[in-house]
């Protein structure tokens, strides 16, 4: 079934007799906000999944220099 044009005359019906002609407008209109507010956090949730993170640079290059280690130097005699 699904939404059909039709349905929007008894609705409009029903929600001007349950919120009033004057109040009605602000009602729309805050129900717009609440509808964009919520699609605009939406796209911010998706691209901040879509969008890959970004990559650590890695430290200074600085010259290594290695320890002699006593397990590989044979004792000079």
């Amino acid at each position: 079934m699904g939404f059909r044009p039709e349905y929007l005359i008894p609705l409009a019906i029903l929600a001007l007799l349950f919120f009033g002609p004057k109040r009605l407008p602000e009602v729309g209109s805050s129900i717009g906000k609440t509808i964009r507010e919520f699609q605009k956090s939406m796209r911010e949730v998706t691209e901040s999944h879509e969008e890959p993170t970004p990559a650590v640079a890695p430290p200074a290059q600085q010259p290594q220099v290695s320890a002699p280690s006593a397990a590989t130097e044979a004792p000079n005699e």
